[in-house]
């Protein structure tokens, strides 16, 4: 195996990739007793066209979202059941770009992994399950539709895209589960759902070898063929809309505001694209800046606020969003703050202090190993390591995050999102 070590934030990591393509990952802790596993799928939400064996698939946007709720069906009865029968607690999740398994357990780690590999790569589906579980993600769907934030986040997906699948969400729609069948999750399942296109990310009291051993195990010993994955037409730097409203049930207004950025291919570039994103969005909205400090005694956000940056293939911006008495008023301050930094450039000490803030905010985060793991798939999915981030983090200017500011806070660039009261007289 080989052996990583990453000096300056003390993390020792042992990867290797198997015969059957499986990248895996290990993070040894042998001071804890509690560990962790993570068996994710290059394969999410947004992966709705692709071509396996020649031929190209147009699937119903919410099936991978479905999929991984049917992953624990087995023959047999439920790896729910049966992995927190042996004290063990497992969940999943589907995002825009992948679809990650997951447990932590104290005792039986082994057996629960066995567990975890065996019902992941083994599907099982009939007609009759599969028909039972559109009637509780349809319930799903129904209520994350009447849930305002939700709402206005994919408005501004909708606002700032034209044609990139973001705009459609994880979950589908009522419609679009409907077209669902067996068939379609076993064609997706085949496509995304090969050891070569997945990773196993570990961390606890672990034999690195020992974990390969049983990925040896458990999974197909040779790799199948990879699907081609299809996001449609490149995306152009303007926004699809630059306002779009809507009408709900909410106390105060709630916005969303997006800057449309530029989307890289894999690699350390990304990386670096999302530690400078992250930095700029610090000297821009944080709230040690002077533009948080305007809008909130202007009562123009509260402690609501929150900010992000956010990337998948295909797509890269800027997000942040609250509550406000004047979204307007809002957008017009981000744009005034963005100018003045663009004539004179982000303050020297408020740089420094926010880039300690950011570097020790991550690596703490290392205690956890959800962040560990999770981190390290998707990292390896876009192309590198999670843990490069320490090395990247001192090479970074503020000249670059003035530049990112200045090219993707622009107007062409920037689309708003309000979900206002129902009674609201505009």
């Amino acid at each position: 195996m080989e052996k990583l070590e990453f000096a300056q934030v003390g993390e020792t990591m042992f990867h290797q990739k198997l015969e059957n393509g499986l990248n895996v990952f290990v993070f040894p802790k042998p001071d804890f007793q509690k560990g962790y596993a993570f068996f994710a799928t290059n394969y999410g939400g947004m992966d709705m066209r692709f071509c396996l064996d020649g031929e190209w698939h147009n699937t119903p946007a919410g099936v991978a979202h479905y999929l991984e709720h049917k992953m624990f069906d087995t023959q047999e009865g439920n790896a729910l059941q049966d992995l927190a029968a042996n004290g063990a607690s497992p969940n999943a999740f589907t995002s825009n770009a992948i679809t990650g398994y997951y447990f932590d357990s104290t005792e039986k780690f082994e057996e629960n992994l066995k567990i975890l590999l065996s019902f992941v790569s083994v599907p099982w589906f009939t007609q009759e399950s599969v028909d039972k579980e559109r009637g509780i993600i349809g319930q799903e769907i129904g209520m994350i539709e009447d849930e305002p934030h939700w709402k206005g986040y994919m408005n501004l997906m909708a606002a700032l895209y034209q044609h990139h699948p973001v705009r459609e969400s994880v979950a589908g729609s009522v419609e679009s589960i409907a077209k669902i069948t067996p068939e379609i999750l076993y064609a997706c399942h085949k496509a995304f759902y090969d050891p070569a296109n997945m990773v196993l990310c570990v961390a606890g009291p672990v034999d690195p070898e020992r974990i390969c051993e049983i990925a040896r195990e458990i999974l197909p010993k040779e790799a199948g063929p990879i699907a081609a994955k299809d996001y449609g037409e490149k995306e152009q730097p303007r926004v699809s809309q630059s306002l779009i409203e809507e009408r709900m049930e909410v106390s105060a207004p709630i916005f969303h505001l997006g800057y449309k950025g530029d989307a890289l291919t894999n690699g350390e570039a990304r990386l670096r694209q999302e530690l400078v994103g992250e930095l700029a969005l610090e000297v821009l909205l944080g709230n040690s800046t002077p533009l948080y400090a305007k809008l909130y005694r202007g009562g123009l956000i509260n402690q609501e606020f929150s900010y992000a940056y956010e990337d998948d293939p295909g797509c890269a911006f800027l997000l942040a969003m609250g509550e406000s008495k004047d979204p307007e008023a809002v957008r017009a301050a981000v744009a005034e703050e963005a100018a003045r930094i663009g004539r004179e450039g982000v303050d020297k000490e408020l740089w420094e202090r926010v880039k300690k803030g950011v570097y020790g905010n991550k690596v703490r985060g290392l205690n956890s190993f959800e962040q560990l793991c999770v981190g390290q798939a998707q990292a390896f999915f876009a192309g590198h390591a999670f843990l490069r981030f320490a090395d990247l983090f001192d090479t970074i200017t503020k000249e670059e995050a003035e530049e990112l500011i200045e090219n993707w806070v622009r107007p062409e660039r920037t689309a708003l999102s309000v979900v206002r009261a129902k009674e609201e007289v505009q």
